[in-house]
């Protein structure tokens, strides 16, 4: 697929949302950011005009379906037809299920999934009738296997892969050339772990080993020019999806005990402080979280997962010779 021009990404004032913007950026994209909080939009888009990009800035609530769409209708009108949509958004909750209110799950549903359903829906609109265009669902190792405290966050990322399966098999009865991909992440480096809805006794962590946002927008930038129908990122979401494939009751087992504590800091919680499932926390949005310090910033297992197409022939051909000069 030709490199996406006009871009639009959902997430974009932090974290992996923010980091995808600025590698598209450095690509040349014109980029449609999309978001709450104005004052971050207006930050990433001066990044994303220094680092040789274009973009317009929509305030965006992605749970409002009609805001979804006018956000689209504006970035086209700003600079075209959209080549790449990447859902990004998200929203979490760290507490026990019996301690999160229907309304909060329901909220954080809304965002994670719907958000996705909303930005698949604009995207398709405009893409199915040019038969062109990609759209990035932004996954996580945990649509795979739910762990214990974040049970809207797991069931969203659960969601979010039926429906993309439900949506590919459309496509693929249309002949349509629209794809849709998904990029499952591992433990990112985000700012998620400073603004959720924390009613943990700690403050909250990302379960290591963390990545630092830059290497999921590089898969993201990759997945959304290649036809690659899942990619999947970090070495520890390869181990995660292919144990609860082969041990499943094993692996729940294992993390009801080692995610409990491995997503608390050894730091009270703060009550007061504010979450941002309703409303934008202001002042804390940023590419970067508060782990630097523990987040990787490359993934061998990514290079390989993005270079397969040559590096199995080059694995395989000497073998096939020798199999070759053994058998003549």
């Amino acid at each position: 697929m030709a490199r996406p021009n006009v871009v639009v990404i959902t997430g974009a004032s932090a974290g992996v949302g923010r980091a995808t913007a600025l590698a598209f950026a450095r690509r040349g994209s014109a980029l449609g950011l999309l978001a709450r909080d104005t004052g971050a939009l207006t930050e990433v888009k001066a990044e994303v005009e220094a680092a040789g990009g274009r973009a317009v800035m929509v305030p965006t609530d992605v749970a409002d379906c009609d805001e979804v769409e006018a956000a689209a209708d504006e970035v086209e009108d700003a600079f075209g037809p959209i080549d790449a949509w990447i859902n990004n958004a998200m929203a979490t909750i760290y507490a026990p299920l019996l301690e999160i209110g229907p309304e909060e799950f329901r909220r954080a549903t809304e965002v994670t999934y719907l958000g996705v359903v909303h930005g698949t829906m604009a995207a398709l609109k405009r893409m199915k009738p040019r038969n062109a265009g990609s759209i990035v669902q932004v996954g996580s190792a945990l649509a795979f296997q739910g762990i214990p405290l974040q049970a809207p966050y797991c069931g969203a990322k659960f969601a979010i892969r039926g429906f993309t399966h439900s949506v590919r098999a459309e496509l693929r009865h249309d002949r349509s050339r629209v794809h849709v991909g998904l990029v499952h992440l591992p433990a990112v480096n985000t700012p998620q772990f400073d603004w959720g809805l924390n009613r943990l006794p700690k403050k909250a962590q990302p379960v290591p080993p963390i990545y630092q946002p830059e290497v999921p927008a590089r898969a993201i930038v990759w997945a959304a020019r290649h036809r690659r129908r899942e990619l999947w990122v970090g070495a520890s979401t390869v181990q995660l999806v292919l144990a609860s494939r082969l041990a499943p009751w094993l692996l729940e087992r294992m993390l009801a005990h080692k995610t409990w504590s491995g997503q608390m800091r050894d730091e009270p919680a703060d009550p007061a402080r504010p979450s941002n499932l309703y409303t934008p926390v202001h002042g804390l949005h940023a590419t970067h979280g508060s782990f630097d310090r523990q987040a990787r910033e490359s993934s061998p297992q990514l290079w390989l997962a993005m270079n397969r197409t040559w590096l199995v022939p080059l694995v395989l051909l000497p073998s096939l010779g020798i199999l070759v000069w053994f058998l003549a």
